[in-house]
């Protein structure tokens, strides 16, 4: 490591520790500070003024959750958020310093250390300190990849048609699905594109927050509104509005959304004025509305009030031509994220993706890749870096069956029918059929 001007600060409550790294240290860089207790990191930030911060994970004895030093992650990151900050950990946490990463860490390193891999990460660490910041805008947006399955080019379809447009939409689909990407394709393509589109995850709102957050309140109108605050949806005038998890709206608040939806003008909390609003709502949800309504947990008049237009997101396991262009990218963009001379992942390793269930989806696929690309030491990622377990794997062994050609043939139909909701079209493209050759079928059988 060649001589820097980058001043450190250790974090460590290991004297040891902290005595051998002020002395590997200290010829390399122009000062290097060391504290036994996380409690000091503010103050001492605020004298020493680091460039880069070395923090340890665990500080209380007999405690090793790791939860300490992501909480002074995060403290660092809020209040000095130009300090890089790299994690100390032993290889048992090692799952908590990638963890580390995802919230703003720089890197980690690993205990006992070797000292070659140190230097490299902190020096790395000093060359990022003292570049220039760029916009992490572009990097933050997530790609829509559409894949070449039947469903996702009709859903494509739809959504080219539908996003000029100020159509209310709903997105279904399991958890991990890309609901959320869709969202902002939709947003993109619109013409309230050039403001950013506002997201709200209903599913992580209380009731008591539930009015506050989306229609907002003045000041005094309950215990703690020390201040006027604008909700959702005066946030969202003029643009798009996201509601992620609309499923999950208790039935008592459910009239007080339907009613804002239907006038188009909102009340705060605590005050009489109505504000007019002009938005574009998508809604999300992996629940099954429609059961819901038969149910009576959900409003029969606000579900068709959300879905002028529904757009179902197949599940991972049913569109695996996606997994390999979904892997490439996900290699490219947490190679560049994360700093990592990863370039590829080998057809081994995408032979092991293909056989995975996936139950989490396209979000399982993701944090799967970026776990593989912050561990590996391999240029291409292999069947290793990936650390799947045979649990997560399909069984490829086929099972015998009696069941006759027509017996199949005729469940196959049946779940196809159902899966899509009656339309044909997207049954005879699934099948890869005519329709008047589905026509057929399904009288014969009887559908």
């Amino acid at each position: 490591m060649k001589q820097v001007k980058s001043r450190v600060l250790v974090v460590d409550d290991n004297a040891g520790i902290r005595a051998t790294l002020k002395i590997l240290l200290a010829p390399h860089c122009g000062a290097v500070e060391a504290v036994a207790s996380p409690k000091t990191i503010v103050s001492t930030m605020q004298t020493f003024r680091p460039d880069v911060v070395m923090l340890d994970m665990n500080f209380e004895t007999d405690i090793n959750t790791g939860n300490e030093g992501l909480y002074w992650l995060a403290e660092l990151k809020r209040q000095f958020p130009d300090v890089e900050v790299i994690l100390m950990t032993a290889y048992a946490d090692v799952p908590l310093a990638v963890e580390g990463m995802k919230r703003g860490a720089f890197d980690f390193i690993v205990k006992p250390w070797d000292n070659d891999k140190l230097m490299e990460t902190l020096q790395a660490a000093c060359n990022r300190r003292g570049a220039p910041r760029t916009s992490d805008a572009k990097s933050a947006a997530v790609e829509m990849l559409w894949g070449s399955s039947p469903q996702m080019l009709d859903i494509r379809r739809m959504t080219e048609k539908i996003a000029p447009t100020d159509a209310t939409v709903l997105i279904t689909g399991e958890n991990g699905t890309g609901k959320d990407v869709l969202a902002n394709e939709i947003h993109r393509l619109s013409s309230r594109a050039g403001k950013p589109m506002v997201s709200v995850d209903i599913g992580s709102l209380s009731e008591t927050l539930f009015e506050s957050e989306l229609f907002g309140h003045v000041k005094g109108a309950f215990t703690d509104a020390r201040a006027d605050h604008t909700g959702k949806f005066e946030l969202a005038n003029g643009t798009t509005l996201f509601l992620d998890e609309i499923g999950n709206i208790p039935l008592n608040l459910q009239a007080k959304l339907l009613r804002v939806l239907q006038n188009r003008c909102v009340t705060k909390v605590g005050d009489t004025k109505s504000v007019p609003i002009d938005i574009r709502l998508i809604c999300a949800t992996n629940r099954d509305l429609p059961a819901m309504v038969r149910e009576g947990r959900f409003r029969e008049d606000l579900y068709y009030r959300i879905n002028t237009v529904t757009l179902q997101l197949p599940p991972l396991r049913e569109r695996t031509d996606e997994i390999a262009p979904l892997s490439h990218l996900f290699v490219e963009r947490y190679a560049q994220k994360y700093r990592r001379n990863v370039t590829d992942i080998s057809d081994e390793a995408l032979e092991l993706l293909q056989r995975c269930r996936f139950d989490g989806n396209v979000r399982e696929l993701q944090n799967c890749i970026e776990k593989a690309v912050i561990l590996t030491d391999n240029e291409i990622l292999q069947p290793s870096d990936l650390q799947i377990d045979n649990s997560e794997l399909n069984d490829v062994s086929t099972p015998l069956t009696t069941e006759s050609l027509e017996d199949a043939e005729e469940r196959v139909i049946r779940n196809a029918v159902k899966k899509y909701n009656g339309n044909l079209s997207l049954v005879a493209k699934s099948l890869n059929i005519s329709r008047p050759t589905l026509y057929n079928r399904l009288k014969k059988y009887g559908i």
